[in-house]
C-alpha cells in the first residue's frame, strides 16, 4: 500500500512556480520599462534537464529540438506563429513527438533564478546560445517604452497583426517568483452578447460552476469566469442575455480566455 501511494506521489505532476504578471492598470509608472509581444503559444520551463508545462507536466519534445540547452533555468513560449494556439498545442502536449516540431521555436523571454537584473539575467541565455548554436532558440526582443503613447500605439501594431497582446517589465530588479508589480499584461478585450442556455452546477459545492451560452450566429460555449460570491448562488437565469468580455476567437468561433462582465436588462 505504501509502495502504491509513493509511486501516485512520484507520478503526479505540480504546478511550477514561475514568475507570473499582474493586469496593467493604465496609471503605472513606466520609466525605465521594456516591452515584448506576449506569445499565444505553450509556455514552457526548461529545469535544465527537460522542458515542463507551467502546471509540471514533463512535454516531451524531440532530442534534437533540445540541442545545446543548458543545465541553468530557461523561461520561454513553444510557439509557431499568431492565431496558432490549438496547432500549438497538439504538437506540444503530444506524447510522441511528430515532425511538426519543426514549426516551432522556443522563445525565451526570462532566466529563472539568476543573479542580476533583467538584462543580465537574459543575456546568460544570449551568450550561452551564441556559444552552443541552436535554431529553434529565439530571445523575444524587449523594447524600451518611450511613453504610454509608445506603449500604446506599438500595442496597438500588436494587435492588428493579430497578436494577443504585450507584457511590460522593469528590467531593474531581481528575479522573483510568482506574481508581482514588475510584471505586467497589457490586453484589449472585445464584449459580446449571448443567451444563457443551460446553468451548470457544481456537485461538490452546490453553485455555479459556469453557464452554457448561445451567441446569435449559434454558437455554443461554456462561460466560467468573471462571476462573484453572490452571482455564482444566484446566477442567471435561462433566457437571461448576458455581456461577457473576451480576447479574440478560436479557430472554431468560439471567445477565447471570456469572463462575465453583467445581465443586461434593457
Amino acid at each position: 500500500m505504501r509502495i502504491m501511494l509513493l509511486l501516485l506521489i512520484v507520478s503526479f505532476s505540480f504546478a511550477i512556480n514561475l514568475q507570473k504578471p499582474m493586469i496593467y492598470k493604465g496609471d503605472e509608472d513606466l520609466k525605465g520599462w521594456v516591452v515584448s509581444e506576449k506569445l499565444d503559444g505553450i509556455r514552457a520551463y526548461w529545469d535544465g534537464k527537460e522542458l515542463k508545462t507551467r502546471k509540471g507536466k514533463k512535454i516531451f519534445a524531440p532530442k534534437w529540438f533540445l540541442k545545446n540547452f543548458p543545465k541553468f533555468e530557461l523561461d520561454g513560449e513553444l510557439w509557431s506563429k499568431r492565431s496558432d494556439f490549438e496547432n500549438i498545442q497538439s504538437i506540444v502536449m503530444d506524447k510522441t513527438p511528430s515532425a511538426k516540431w519543426e514549426t516551432l521555436t522556443y522563445n525565451i523571454f526570462e532566466v529563472p533564478h539568476q543573479k542580476g537584473d533583467f538584462y543580465i539575467r537574459l543575456k546568460k541565455a544570449k551568450d550561452w546560445f551564441e556559444k552552443y548554436p541552436n535554431r529553434n532558440i529565439q530571445i523575444i526582443k524587449q523594447i524600451k517604452i518611450k511613453n504610454k503613447t509608445h506603449l500604446n500605439n506599438y500595442l496597438e501594431e500588436i494587435i492588428s497583426k493579430k497578436g494577443e497582446g504585450v507584457i511590460i517589465k522593469n528590467p531593474h530588479t531581481k528575479y522573483i517568483s510568482g506574481r508581482n508589480s514588475n510584471i505586467l499584461k497589457v490586453k484589449k478585450f472585445k464584449d459580446m452578447e449571448g443567451e444563457v442556455i443551460k446553468i451548470n452546477i457544481s456537485k461538490k459545492t452546490d453553485i455555479l460552476k459556469s453557464l452554457t451560452i448561445k451567441l446569435q450566429d449559434g454558437t455554443i460555449f461554456n462561460l466560467g469566469t468573471g462571476f462573484s460570491k453572490e452571482e455564482r448562488i444566484s446566477p442567471p437565469k435561462i433566457g437571461s442575455v448576458v455581456t461577457f468580455k473576451y480576447y479574440g476567437l478560436t479557430k472554431n468561433g468560439k471567445p477565447k480566455f471570456a469572463s462575465f462582465l453583467h445581465i443586461r436588462k434593457d
